[in-house]
């Protein structure tokens, strides 16, 4: 059937000489893969750019349930970003977290809350100059939509356990945090993306705190993995 839908491009890789496969998040069917036959030649070069990570697209396709990877009929950006591709330090967290979604989106239905997140979200990247905490806030509100965003019932509480995902009074499991990621996480949570300019951390908070929200969603995600670009994002926000 033919099917429009809206895209957002997690990963792609080379296939044979002039071909991508990739791998989109969509708004009506979830996780899909696209084969993109010969969009690597020349004459149709001035393609590439639309299959940059985290690209917002408008898809037509030729779509069969059966099919493992899906056909792309007519493609169009949905909206063109100003900064996102080329701001060094966004194009680090681009990378970051197109891997990072790449890994934790397994999904193949529809989920309009979780993929109006990602657009209003990345966009807002796209649109700001104060991001330096943008992937921690990024990671923390996307649990939310994953079905393990931290309880916070009892937020006063001086620990917070990662493994079942609330606050409390004792600290009884190796995941549980206190000090200054607690205090952290603490405050992100009463926090929106237009006030994290006044989150004043340094980078080795920022390093830590990631680390945390990394082993999070590995207790609470059976197939997630570090992702690769970790320290080389670190690097970069150093």
């Amino acid at each position: 059937m033919i099917l429009a839908t809206n895209a957002i491009v997690l990963s792609k890789i080379k296939y044979k000489d002039h071909d991508l496969i990739i791998k989109c998040y969509t708004q009506k069917k979830g996780i899909v893969s696209y084969l993109l036959k010969g969009v690597l030649k020349s004459k149709k070069g001035s393609k590439i750019a639309y299959y940059q990570l985290l690209t917002q697209l408008q898809l037509v396709t030729d779509y069969k349930e059966s099919r493992g990877l899906q056909y792309v009929k007519e493609v169009k950006v949905n909206h063109l970003y100003s900064s996102l591709h080329t701001n060094v330090l966004k194009s680090a967290i681009v990378l970051f977290v197109a891997e990072v979604l790449s890994n934790a989106l397994q999904e193949e239905e529809q989920n309009d809350s979780l993929y109006n997140y990602l657009e209003t979200t990345l966009q807002w990247l796209d649109a700001n100059e104060h991001f330096s905490n943008f992937h921690l806030l990024f990671l923390l509100n996307l649990s939310k939509y994953l079905g393990f965003y931290p309880d916070t019932m009892q937020i006063e509480a001086p620990f917070f356990n990662l493994q079942d995902g609330e606050f409390q009074y004792d600290s009884n499991s190796k995941y549980c945090i206190s000090s200054e990621n607690l205090t952290l996480l603490k405050q992100l949570l009463g926090t929106t993306f237009d006030g994290l300019e006044v989150v004043k951390i340094n980078s080795k908070q920022r390093q830590s705190f990631l680390g945390m929200i990394l082993l999070y969603f590995e207790l609470h995600l059976g197939s997630f993995k570090k992702p690769k670009s970790l320290q080389i994002f670190n690097e970069v926000f150093n």
